[in-house]
C-alpha cells in the first residue's frame, strides 16, 4: 500500500485523509500540536491511519500533503521530504499570514515559495481552490458528463502526473497550468478559487485570471 504522509491536520487535510483512506492508502497525519490531539480523528480514519510529528509523516511518505498556514511555510521539515512529491494545498490569506511583499506585487507564488524552502523536493499544487468538504462529496467517475475538475502546476512533470492521478482517483478531472510560476492562476481571489468548474471552465477562468489583485 502507498503511504499518504499528510502534514496538516486542519480542515483539508483531514478531508485528504478520509478520502485516502477509502481508496486504499496510509495515511500518516501530523499537526502542529502533537500527535495525541489527532486521537479522535484517528480513530475515526480506522487501522490505516496513524498519528505523527510532521518530522515522522514527512519520513514515512512516500508522496505528501502539506497544509499548513502559509505563514508556518518554513516550519516544514525538508530533509526527509527530498526527492519526494509534496502537494501544496496552502493559499495566502495575508489577513493571517501576514503581507508577503513578493506575493503582493506579483513577484512569486505560493507554491513557488514552498519549493523554495523544499528545494529537494518536487512540489506540486493542488486541491487548494476546492472549498474543504467537497474533497469527499463532489468526486464522481471518470467520464461523468461535467466532472468536476481541479488545477494543479509543477516544475516535475512526475510531480503532476501523481496529483493528476490522485485527482482522478478522489473523482476529479484535471487541468495542468504548467509551471509553478504560473500557479497564481488559481489563486485566492481569481476566477477558478472555490468554485465549481468543469475542465472547459476551469481553463478559461485560469486564462483569464488578473496577475495582481
Amino acid at each position: 500500500m502507498t503511504t499518504l504522509g499528510i502534514i496538516g491536520a486542519g480542515n483539508i487535510g483531514s478531508q485528504i485523509a478520509r478520502k485516502a483512506v477509502q481508496l486504499g492508502y496510509d495515511v500518516v497525519i501530523s499537526n502542529s500540536r502533537g500527535p495525541e490531539t489527532l486521537a479522535g480523528l484517528v480513530e475515526e480514519l480506522g487501522p490505516r491511519a496513524r498519528a505523527a510529528t510532521a518530522r515522522e509523516a514527512a519520513g514515512a511518505a512516500e508522496f505528501a500533503v502539506v497544509t499548513v498556514p502559509l505563514k508556518s511555510y518554513l516550519d516544514i521539515p525538508a530533509e526527509p521530504l527530498a526527492g519526494k512529491v509534496v502537494i501544496d494545498t496552502n493559499n495566502y490569506y495575508w489577513e493571517r499570514d501576514g503581507h508577503i511583499p513578493a506575493l503582493d506585487n506579483g513577484e512569486t507564488t505560493v507554491s513557488g515559495l514552498l519549493q523554495e524552502h523544499l528545494k529537494d523536493s518536487k512540489v506540486a499544487k493542488g486541491f487548494n481552490h476546492i472549498q474543504s468538504a467537497h474533497i469527499t462529496t463532489d468526486g464522481t467517475a471518470a467520464g461523468t458528463d461535467n466532472r468536476r475538475a481541479l488545477a494543479t502546476a509543477s516544475d516535475h512533470a512526475d510531480a503532476a502526473e501523481l496529483v493528476t492521478r490522485l485527482y482522478d482517483e478522489f473523482g476529479f478531472d484535471t487541468v495542468n497550468i504548467g509551471q509553478l510560476s504560473e500557479s497564481w492562476r488559481v489563486e485566492r481571489d481569481r476566477p477558478a478559487y472555490v468554485v465549481r468548474q468543469n475542465a472547459a471552465e476551469l481553463a478559461a477562468n485560469l486564462a483569464k485570471a488578473p496577475r495582481v489583485i
